[in-house]
């Protein structure tokens, strides 16, 4: 990191890229008289440029890499006060594109335009922090090789939608621009004007008083920055989400000694970020074994018999899969269908609470 400029502020310690070559370099920086009152991301991209933009700033603080007194500050506009002790770690650079990696892959339909999988629970889309190998790109890249024609002029796999580490069920990536445009257009309108259909299966807590519903409520980001939650349209990250669902199945209905769950088919309308994770939480009957939006609910579990409670209790994901896409192929206009059924951990799970 490059230091400048009679206010540059002390540097107390740093440890090089070469000391932590995997997590990156590390700065401490302490605030002098000039900070007292700046914004955090302005004071650093001051200090850390040109090596650090401020956008690099934000973003770094948005993933918890920038801490004061020890403890991560995830609001780029916090005020400084002077002496305070700020702490950056900054990753390491990654490749500027994903490598190839022999990754199995359960193949519903493949043409030169495009490739439909069934993606397992626990398998990342798309490079990112945290995740930047064994991803479903990663293994595409290999499977694909010479057959994808370049998305943007990058021969690399173009991605339309995506499912949440955790979400199993069937997506489709195209090979060619031509095909990443015109999927890309049927996913951003939603099926509104041409043939598009995705349909989820969800276990469920707790059985809804209606059959059917709509779940009409905005989505923005949580409090913590990370999650999503319902927050109202007119906030400025408000982002419209339509959600319809019916039950499939009752599970425990009738009886007061256990806990109830159901079955839920959602069809989408719009498609955002943990849309139906968040939107059934919403109207309370939150996913089981959701890790971010059902940790409220997880105690429900202790009004279950052996073995279903350990079942749940050590159930390691959202019970949550994508079971059908339907769209039309981007060069032969033909309507095509795939269907997945539940993976395994999960028909084992709904079968068990078949016999509530």
């Amino acid at each position: 990191m490059s230091a400048h400029n009679e206010d540059t502020p002390t540097l107390i310690g740093q440890i090089s890229a070469g000391d932590v070559s995997e997590e990156g370099e590390a700065v401490v920086l302490e605030a002098g008289a000039d900070a007292a009152g700046q914004r955090l991301d302005q004071w650093l991209a001051a200090r850390l440029g040109p090596e650090l933009s401020r956008s690099r700033v934000q973003a770094l603080i948005k993933q918890g890499a920038v801490s004061i007194a020890g403890k991560p500050v995830l609001e780029a506009k916090r005020k400084l006060t002077t002496g305070e002790r700020i702490e950056i770690l900054v990753p390491a650079p990654e490749p500027a594109e994903p490598q190839g990696e022999d990754i199995a892959l359960d193949i519903l339909y493949e043409d030169d335009e495009l490739i439909v999988i069934n993606k397992p629970a626990g398998l990342v889309v798309h490079p990112g922090a945290g995740n930047w190998t064994g991803t479903l790109v990663n293994a595409l890249i290999h499977h694909c090789g010479d057959s994808l024609s370049g998305i943007g002029g990058v021969r690399r796999p173009g991605i339309v939608h995506r499912l949440d580490k955790e979400t199993s069920g069937v997506m489709v990536v195209a090979k060619t621009d031509r095909a990443h445009k015109a999927l890309s257009e049927a996913f951003a309108d939603h099926g509104r004007t041409g043939d598009l259909e995705r349909a989820y299966l969800a276990l469920v807590w707790g059985i809804p008083q209606r059959p059917t519903g709509t779940i009409d409520a905005a989505l923005g980001r949580a409090a913590d920055r990370v999650r999503r939650a319902v927050v109202p349209e007119g906030r400025d990250d408000a982002r419209h989400a339509v959600t319809h669902f019916s039950v499939v199945e009752r599970f425990g209905e009738g009886q007061q000694a256990f806990a109830t769950a159901s079955l839920i088919e959602c069809r989408l309308e719009t498609g955002r970020t943990h849309q139906i994770r968040v939107h059934m939480a919403h109207i309370g009957h939150p996913v089981i074994g959701d890790p971010d939006y059902g940790q409220a609910f997880r105690t429900k579990a202790n009004r279950l018999p052996e073995p279903l409670k350990g079942m749940v209790d050590a159930f390691p994901r959202q019970a949550l899969h994508a079971w059908l896409l339907e769209f039309r192929h981007p060069t032969t206009h033909l309507t095509m269908r795939f269907e997945a059924p539940m993976p395994g951990d999960m028909e084992v799970l709904v079968g068990d609470f078949r016999k509530l």
